[in-house]
């Protein structure tokens, strides 16, 4: 008689670490692909009816002016610590009449866009997510399917326009009150002169990088719009569902934000080299 048992009999093979890599990794392209589909049907929606000015003007409010005073109080504070630290270093090499440039140079390229997108992330990605997944749980969004709207159309457009048309205001808000704060430390704290700091923020902040730090902006709004909608549609069941989909929204729009930042500054840098191949003024 045989003691070797067939593969049925032997049941389920102990999950591996390469099981779990394989099983990590379709998922992740599962839920890719569900973004871009997600995606793509909200672009459909865009481009074949905009929503009424009755819809748009609540969620305008709550978005954008309501995220002023956090945009206000977080980008005085980083201004101002731009200054400290700024100053600690660059007096160090006799360098102190520059610290304008780097103060409202780094607000400008880099600090104000990224900064307006996480407190857009978290104060509304979250509440956006939280928002959709509770009517997902109470089954309002079964309603809407019921009475013949589409979700997407109704729920997940305006908030997409209100993140994608505000945060530029917000971001230029932030940078404003990071550059008074930096002026302010720099003056009259640290006395550096006033025609210094302008001369020579003027000299090292062109109005491309201005335009190059809205359309960042822009771009992370989008990302923060469709990944907090997107979580609040596949929320889980449930007040733990609603919870985590909040907090991955938030989680996943920061990641979004960054890898953008990173390809979106390789590009403009590239942009600008290719510019002045050509001879065309970066200014």
């Amino acid at each position: 008689m045989s003691t070797s048992l067939t593969a049925a009999e032997a049941g389920p093979a102990t999950p591996t670490f390469v099981h779990w890599i394989g099983r990590k990794t379709l998922d992740l392209f599962i839920a890719i692909g569900d973004l871009v589909t997600f995606t793509w049907q909200l672009w459909g929606f865009l481009v074949a009816r905009l929503p009424r000015g009755r819809v748009l003007w609540p969620i305008f409010y709550e978005v954008g002016v309501r995220s002023v005073p956090v945009v206000c109080i977080t980008g005085l504070f980083i201004g101002m610590v731009l200054a400290v630290q700024s100053y600690d270093t660059l007096s160090q090499l006799h360098f102190e009449i520059h610290i304008g440039s780097v103060i409202n140079g780094t607000l400008v390229k880099e600090l104000g866009p990224v900064l307006a997108a996480v407190m857009l992330a978290g104060r509304v990605g979250s509440s956006i997510a939280a928002e959709i997944g509770t009517m997902k749980v109470s089954e309002q969004i079964d309603a809407l399917k019921a009475l013949g709207a589409d979700p997407v159309a109704y729920l997940v457009v305006p908030r997409f326009l209100a993140c994608f048309l505000m945060i530029p205001a917000l971001t230029m808000v932030a940078e404003g009150v990071g550059i008074f704060g930096g002026w302010f430390v720099s003056t009259q704290v640290y006395g550096v002169s006033g025609h210094h700091f302008w001369d020579f923020s003027d000299r090292f902040v062109s109005g491309f990088d201005v335009i190059t730090g809205v359309v960042k902006s822009m771009s992370f709004g989008a990302a923060i719009a469709i990944v907090a909608c997107h979580r609040g549609f596949r929320c889980g069941s449930g007040a733990e569902g609603v919870g985590r989909a909040a907090t991955e929204a938030f989680v996943m729009s920061f990641i979004a934000i960054l890898a953008l930042d990173l390809v979106l500054a390789l590009t403009t840098i590239q942009l600008v080299k290719t510019l002045e191949m050509l001879g065309v003024p970066v200014t």
